[in-house]
């Protein structure tokens, strides 16, 4: 029987917006789910988002916020002082079962013939980003599987290795060529950065190797209150609508 997989990634603790993304889901008959990765930092849920993922029982790769939240001897000097609170204070939410679970997480998942990374396959442990042809052909250098999702740096977008090179498509639904290789960023749920403030992410139909990016209008007011509410800086609160 073929599937249809819903891939979610950059969570960070936004229940409002991953309550609409599931909600989407179900209407929309998917059928398994994969993250990739930072299920908290940022907003204002940790523990309730964590057990939302945590009883999906899917497939889950380790985000950079995860590792800093389950690194306990992290030293925190050397973050942005307003990075520093939300992981502390995140800390705080949490059970020592949640942060050993984050801290056992695998950097890459590969299942299905589908690879799952948060950041890049060629080093997954440092997470860097891609935002041109040239950082993404490091990445497929490494790819092993003809499609592979990620998140990190928040923005929707499509890496496709052909032949005759890589080329970088804007988000957009599509139906994948036989073939090609592709590094699909699958947007954020919690924190859109690509200037749309709607909660991201990401369907693929394997019976028709289609994928849909999925834009979704959630509860930004709920969200940003529970920010103010816990002490946390007011910059996290104000991007939540403007998604930046």
């Amino acid at each position: 029987m073929a599937k249809k997989f819903a891939i979610l990634g950059d969570i960070h603790s936004n229940l409002e917006a991953l309550n609409t993304v599931l909600d989407d889901c179900r209407r929309e008959g998917v059928t398994d789910f994969f993250c990739t990765g930072d299920v908290i930092g940022y907003n204002a849920s940790p523990r309730e988002c964590m057990k939302i993922v945590r009883d999906l029982g899917c497939p889950v790769v380790k985000g950079n916020h995860d590792d800093y939240v389950s690194d306990l001897g992290q030293d925190l000097n050397n973050f942005h002082p307003h990075a520093a609170r939300v992981i502390e204070w995140t800390r705080e939410q949490l059970e020592d079962d949640d942060i050993a679970w984050l801290g056992a997480l695998p950097y890459t998942v590969t299942k299905l013939g589908m690879t799952i990374v948060h950041s890049t396959n060629d080093q997954p442990q440092n997470f860097g980003y891609v935002f041109d042809n040239l950082q993404a052909e490091a990445n497929f250098i490494q790819q092993k599987t003809p499609l592979c999702f990620h998140g990190h740096t928040h923005c929707p977008m499509i890496y496709e290795k052909s032949m005759s090179g890589v080329w970088r498509i804007d988000a957009q639904d599509m139906k994948l060529q036989m073939g090609r290789k592709y590094f699909i960023n699958v947007g954020s749920v919690g924190q859109p950065r690509d200037g749309n403030p709607r909660a991201t992410y990401v369907i693929y139909d394997q019976a028709t190797r289609e994928v849909r990016f999925r834009r979704l209008e959630y509860d930004i007011q709920t969200a940003q209150a529970k920010i103010r509410a816990a002490g946390l800086p007011e910059r996290l609160a104000e991007r939540l609508q403007y998604g930046q």
